[in-house]
């Protein structure tokens, strides 16, 4: 079965027609067109019964039957052309010679069929053109040829141009289909993609956002707690080194506010922009964030609750990313922070290390102090994870486990332009 141009187009549009009709509109027309071509050729045979001497009304039936044939047509298109081509020495069927070549011509029968068919009705419609023009035409032999030619080309090449014109029509309207199909999977496929980059990158701010909570809230609290715990001891004892821990207490508690302050100030401004798909401002905080010039008063800050720690910096200090300044900082204090939660009384050693292109960390502390007392902060075990997770989104090394000596050790390594 082959298939035309009218064909293809309603295939879009859904099968409701007969047979190997798509449409019922194209059997109608097709209907439609076999009856006139069945009464011109019904007409037709008229003459033809007189030029073979056979009844007129066998004449009349044969082009009735002939010109039916048309309604074949998106059927067998080679069949109907060549039955035009069959009776055209007897001058029947213009209509079925036409349309057959157009509609053999916007099929998808190959290329060389649709030229060689076409070849055949020029030569066949020339030949009868001729014989039946030299005798009723009084003319010489080259006029009779020229006007052989020209109606023999005027019913063949026009039809057949028309449905080559009509077929390559269809099959740029096909393809223009099929790249504003491919378009929108595609648009469609981008999008799904980009809402799972937005989800992911809401997701990883999420997850910053709580590190950079615990971390404040976290090592603030737990120095509070130390101090107040302190403070409740030598109250009575010693009033003046008591009212010094009270101010420290006071102090750590509004540089915890103040940091927190900061964050939520950074996510309210966020609220107030919801067209941004992913939280952005924040990452702007990592220029206000601590750096590690404040690694002294950190560890100060640990020292003044108690803990022995010392500090060791080696290697001039070059000039780090904002990110890589803050992850640094944030490790030491969350290592800090932990050896206040499970290493009361225990000594400390913070290590810092400036090499060629990248800084290394490292805090380690003792046993346990068995005379100092359990402070009694709780944790949430995401300490470590916090501390993995920074590092090794900038492309570093994270480390930490306990030692041989019954402590416990944290280290990592970051690179100093940041992610890797």
């Amino acid at each position: 079965m082959t298939s035309t141009g009218e064909e293809q187009g309603a295939a879009g549009a859904g099968r409701d027609g007969p047979l190997w009709w798509d449409r019922r509109r194209s059997a109608v027309w097709d209907g439609g067109l076999a009856a006139v071509s069945a009464v011109e050729c019904a007409v037709e045979g008229i003459d033809f019964a007189h030029e073979a001497g056979i009844p007129v009304f066998v004449g009349m039936l044969f082009g009735f039957v002939v010109g039916t044939t048309l309604v074949l047509r998106r059927r067998w298109p080679i069949a109907v052309v060549l039955i035009g081509i069959a009776v055209s020495p007897a001058a029947i069927g213009f209509l079925l010679g036409v349309v057959g070549l157009y509609t053999l011509a916007t099929s998808e029968v190959p290329r060389r069929i649709t030229a060689t068919l076409t070849s055949m009705s020029l030569a066949a419609t020339f030949v009868v053109m001729y014989l039946r023009t030299r005798g009723d035409v009084e003319a010489d032999g080259t006029l009779v040829i020229v006007l052989s030619v020209f109606v023999a080309v005027a019913l063949t090449v026009p039809p057949v141009l028309l449905g080559l014109y009509t077929a390559a029509r269809r099959r740029l309207m096909e393809s223009l289909q099929e790249r504003a199909a491919s378009l929108e999977r595609e648009l469609s496929l981008l999008a799904d993609r980009a809402e799972e980059r937005a989800e992911w990158a809401r997701t990883e701010e999420r997850t910053r956002i709580a590190r950079e909570m615990h971390d404040v809230v976290a090592h603030r609290v737990s120095l509070m707690v130390v101090h107040a715990a302190a403070l409740q001891a030598i109250a009575l004892k010693d009033p003046a080194k008591a009212v010094k821990n009270a101010a420290l207490v006071g102090d750590m508690g509004r540089q915890a506010l103040t940091e927190l302050r900061e964050m939520l100030g950074v996510l309210r401004a966020e609220v107030a922009k919801p067209a941004l798909p992913v939280p952005v401002a924040l990452v702007g905080s990592f220029e206000d964030g601590p750096s590690l010039g404040e690694l002294e008063a950190l560890v100060g800050q640990s020292r003044a609750a108690g803990m022995v720690v010392e500090l060791d910096v080696r290697g001039p200090r070059p000039s780090y990313g904002a990110e890589v300044e803050q992850t640094a900082y944030r490790v030491v204090q969350e290592a800090l922070t932990n050896c206040h939660k499970h290493a009361p009384g225990a000594r400390v050693v913070v290590r810092l290390a400036h090499r060629d292109g990248e800084v290394a960390m490292q805090v380690e502390n003792g046993p346990s102090d068995g005379e100092a007392a359990e402070p009694g902060l709780p944790s949430g075990g995401n300490g470590l994870v916090g501390m993995r997770e920074r590092v090794l989104g900038l492309g570093g090394v994270f480390v930490s486990g306990p030692t041989d000596e019954g402590g416990f050790k944290v280290s990592a390594v970051l690179p100093g332009s940041g992610r890797g």
